[in-house]
């Protein structure tokens, strides 16, 4: 679906949806700059965040209106769409919408997920938990492959460096890539500072550009990029996502990595 291309690929959008304009104004927005690129594309949004840091953090719109946006957002621009999911019964309710499910990495062992989302066929996204070394998540992907689905992608989204930081480990990403499945960055995650003393996860946005430059030069299949036209009010993540209006140019930047790699 979004491999087999020459460029990398491309999944972004807000950490979770507030709203159906909003959704679709950022959909809009990269469509336009991934088809002038010729990027291939997948729209992302979280339904509902269950991993949150306080007890009156946000956690969503109600789970069958943001689904069902996710669904106009597939309809009306033609793109795949991504979202996140945490509980077993979340895997069938969430793939009638959605195309690519996404483990979160505090769940990336969860035997029980990894197979309630192989088994609805979807593509199955795992990301790499922050407490594991890349060599470990082939035994992840294979919990999906051994239940007959061999759609999966993995990610690197940094692993833990003291308690409140991440590290970007960039050997993790060919290292993945010897399992046989696509590779992507998330580029936002991996520059969280999470357990920040106020309850709110921090981040470090002015090195999403460093970290997504990194990330091609050394050979990642594909970019995670949270974005959102006003981080500062964003409702999740907004320490650590990219203001929508950079990314048209960050893009244009990456795709001329990628082209001088293959020259």
């Amino acid at each position: 679906m979004l491999k087999n291309h020459k460029n990398f690929f491309l999944l972004a959008g807000p950490c979770v949806i507030e709203g159906e304009d909003m959704a679709m104004r950022i959909a809009e927005k990269v469509v336009g700059f991934t088809e002038k690129l010729q990027i291939p594309y997948a729209f992302k949004g979280s339904y509902r965040k269950a991993n949150r840091s306080r007890l009156d953090s946000f956690t969503g719109i109600g789970d069958e209106k943001a689904l069902k946006i996710l669904r106009k957002v597939k309809d009306t621009f033609g793109i795949p769409v991504v979202t996140d999911i945490h509980t077993e019964p979340e895997a069938e309710m969430a793939a009638e919408y959605v195309d690519i499910l996404q483990i979160p990495a505090f769940l990336c062992r969860q035997t029980t997920l990894l197979v309630a989302a192989a088994q609805t066929g979807k593509i199955v996204n795992i990301k790499k938990g922050q407490f594991l070394s890349p060599q470990a998540m082939q035994f992840a992907a294979q919990k999906v492959v051994e239940t007959g689905n061999p759609n999966v992608m993995l990610t690197e989204r940094g692993t833990t460096f003291g308690y409140q930081d991440l590290v970007v480990d960039f050997r993790s990403i060919p290292e993945m890539q010897t399992f046989g499945f696509p590779v992507i960055l998330d580029c936002t995650h991996s520059l969280q500072q999470p357990n920040q003393v106020g309850g709110v996860t921090g981040g470090m946005p002015q090195l999403i550009s460093t970290i997504a430059k990194a990330g091609i030069a050394v050979g990642a299949d594909g970019l995670f990029i949270e974005t959102h036209e006003d981080p500062s009010v964003a409702k999740s993540d907004g320490a650590n996502m990219l203001k929508l209006e950079y990314l048209e140019d960050l893009l244009t930047r990456l795709v001329r990595i990628r082209e001088a790699l293959q020259n």
